[in-house]
């Protein structure tokens, strides 16, 4: 699917044309496809990686244009899995136009309402921007969702919230990853800004943006940390819970074990032979007797040893 825009008072307006300043292509057919490489001279190996969602970000330099791979933030559908993606879209810019490659057909949307749009370049920079506060809004999520996950693993002690947490810790993970590449994205198009003599204002814009996806970097980090330790800690703590429902069971098992034998024998005939000349109402009250002491030293045993470091 092709959309088309045009600038005009600042902003984005639909057309019907294939010569537009902005032109955004949702996963592309073959027709698509052979227009860009024909139309625009983009190559297939090009063309795949804008679509990869396992790319890496990159820029290309070519003598009338650059090409871009950028990594954007999925938009979080919810769900159990509490799983944030990120994927990849490619971006060809010239001074009179660009080229958006994606494979959905949201990424022009809210372009326009931080600042006025009068170039492609405008509108690239805008975009970046606008992906750098995805990723910010994005990491807010994920704070609120670990503090509920928290609060409900403290109350449950269940482990799909410690899956839901990995999870979590993995989507940072693809976050940093992600934030970084594009940072050196940034860096090197701001050489190129330099060297081409872009006007100071988007200059300057960049600037904004590498420091903004920077603090976006820092922050990502500083969360995937904290993951990682709230996981450690909550791995801990299940283990001390069931090593100590272990411990108690083994103490039952100790305690009542060597009763069991001896209730066994008790049960037995050889019993009733061993105390033929004693009256049961002697020797039965006895071996009971025998079998509390019995367990009463089990149990000081078991408590002295328990005391020992």
């Amino acid at each position: 699917m092709i959309q088309s825009y045009r600038l005009a008072q600042g902003r984005l307006l639909p057309v019907q044309r294939l010569d537009a300043e902005v032109m955004l292509f949702c996963n592309p057919d073959l027709g698509e496809r052979d227009l860009l490489h024909s139309a625009f001279k983009l190559d297939e190996h090009a063309l795949a990686s804008a679509l990869d969602p396992d790319e890496v970000s990159r820029i290309e330099f070519h003598p009338d244009n650059l090409f871009l791979i950028w990594k954007r933030p999925e938009n979080y559908s919810g769900g159990g899995s509490l799983a944030f993606e990120v994927s990849s879209c490619g971006l060809l810019f010239s001074p009179d136009r660009l080229l958006v490659i994606a494979t959905d057909d949201g990424q022009l949307d809210g372009l326009g309402q931080r600042q006025a749009l009068h170039t492609p370049l405008d509108v690239l920079l805008d975009l970046l921007l606008g992906n750098i506060h995805h990723y910010l809004g994005h990491l807010k999520v994920i704070k609120m969702v670990a503090r509920e996950l928290q609060q409900q693993f403290n109350a449950s002690m269940e482990n799909r919230h410690l899956v839901q947490m990995f999870n979590l810790s993995e989507s940072l993970i693809y976050y940093i990853n992600a934030i970084h590449s594009n940072g050196a994205v940034l860096t090197r198009l701001r050489n190129h800004a330099e060297k081409e003599h872009f006007s100071p204002q988007a200059v300057g814009l960049i600037d904004d943006l590498i420091i903004e996806n920077n603090q976006c970097y820092k922050q990502a980090e500083i969360y995937s940390t904290v993951f990682s330790g709230l996981i450690d800690a909550r791995g801990n703590l299940m283990n001390n819970n069931m090593n100590s429902l272990l411990r108690k069971l083994t103490l039952i098992n100790v305690v009542f074990l060597p009763l069991n034998l001896l209730a066994s024998i008790g049960g037995m005939s050889e019993f009733s032979m061993m105390t033929a000349g004693t009256p049961w109402w002697v020797s039965y009250p006895l071996f009971l007797s025998a079998m509390g002491l019995g367990a009463g030293a089990m149990v000081l045993g078991l408590k002295r040893l328990a005391k020992t470091p």
